[in-house]
């Protein structure tokens, strides 16, 4: 059986960008790159003649910014689209808007020259746009390629739970694992909770500096405080921590009555940093029966293991639906094993984890 290449259109307005990009696409078994344009009225050309699986595209541009292309995209045909910035730290919030416009996703652009970053950036790029290409914006899904990176287990940064974990204590801790889609799932999830919540640890896969604006966005929006998570801080009623994107992982640690975070540096697991495997896993050997495990959409398996392990050591588990999912890869897999104790609706997750964590 053959599986149709996920057509890419690369837009940026530097030249080097786009050839280090359609490198690295082109290097994928499963992905061809159908065109290079320096602006969206060049793309516009190239979309008329043949309308690509997937847009990747520069926020900053002459003649129009790529937020402003996006909209009309989106109204006129609708197409998945990654977002491709540098993400400086004042570029995150137009990074939200796209995403709220309706892009899929967002990475770093590729620092060319820099090896080692041309190293997991491959990996990394070539996976979220493959996500990109399944998501569920209509009737066209292009089939999932298989990637043939290796890649590490949770066992690189922490050893598997060694039985159930301690008695319950008064407070639980609430682990949330996002990657594709996930951005806007998990405002809706967040924005429905009571200011009393649970205390909760979100892993959303993005990218370094951008999960600061994301949490700053959510917190004007919730009941709930949130904040990116910083080594050391309390899980606590009525707080959301976001795990800081790129460079490090985010854990769960019980220190006496009470679960902290350690955010510590640890190579890719599952192909990212933080990996939701890693958070899931933590909680299973720190939390046990007082965590509760909550997968959502996403590309790829990154949480799957993980979420089993919390089943398996006493937690309540769930996983989000295939009708709600912009790509059901994350949940589906933690389906298939057996770690999800319940599926549910998107709309159904806030409900259901209240419902999990009265005492």
């Amino acid at each position: 059986m053959t599986f149709r290449k996920v057509r890419v259109l690369i837009i940026d307005d530097s030249a080097s960008v786009r050839q280090a990009l359609t490198a690295i696409l082109s290097a994928d078994p499963g992905i061809e790159v159908i065109a290079a344009a320096a602006d969206p009225f060049a793309a516009a050309r190239y979309i008329q003649a043949e309308v690509p699986d997937v847009i990747t595209l520069d926020v900053e541009m002459p003649r129009m910014d790529g937020v402003t292309f996006l909209r009309r995209l989106m109204a006129q045909c609708p197409t998945p689209v990654v977002m491709c910035s540098s993400l400086v730290e004042e570029g995150s919030e137009t990074l939200l808007q796209a995403l709220e416009a309706g892009a899929v996703d967002v990475f770093l652009k590729p620092r060319v020259g820099v090896a080692d970053h041309l190293v997991e950036a491959h990996a990394q790029i070539c996976e979220i746009v493959k996500g990109a290409a399944q998501a569920r914006l209509g009737a066209r899904r292009p089939a999932r390629t298989a990637s043939p990176q290796a890649r590490l287990t949770a066992d690189a940064v922490l050893p598997p739970p060694t039985g159930r974990a301690m008695s319950r204590t008064t407070e639980m801790v609430v682990c949330i694992g996002a990657s594709t889609g996930g951005t806007e799932a998990l405002r809706e999830v967040l924005t429905a909770l009571p200011a009393n919540a649970p205390g909760i640890v979100v892993v959303q896969h993005m990218p370094e500096n951008f999960t600061r604006a994301f949490a700053r966005r959510l917190n004007d929006l919730c009941e709930v405080d949130v904040k990116e998570a910083e080594d050391g801080d309390t899980v606590m009623r009525g707080h959301v921590l976001i795990a800081p994107g790129g460079l490090r992982h985010t854990m769960v640690e019980r220190q006496g009555a009470r679960y902290v975070v350690a955010v510590r540096e640890g190579p890719l697991v599952s192909r990212h940093r933080p990996s939701v495997d890693v958070l899931f896993r933590s909680a299973a050997r720190n939390a046990g029966a007082n965590a509760v495990g909550i997968i959502m959409t996403g590309m790829g398996d990154d949480g799957a293991r993980g979420l089993l392990e919390m089943r398996q050591a006493g937690a309540r588990t769930f996983a989000q639906d295939e009708a709600t999912s912009v790509v059901f890869g994350m949940p589906r897999e933690a389906i298939a094993r057996g770690a999800a104790e319940r599926v549910v609706s998107l709309g159904a997750i806030a409900r259901d984890l209240l419902h999990a964590t009265a005492r």
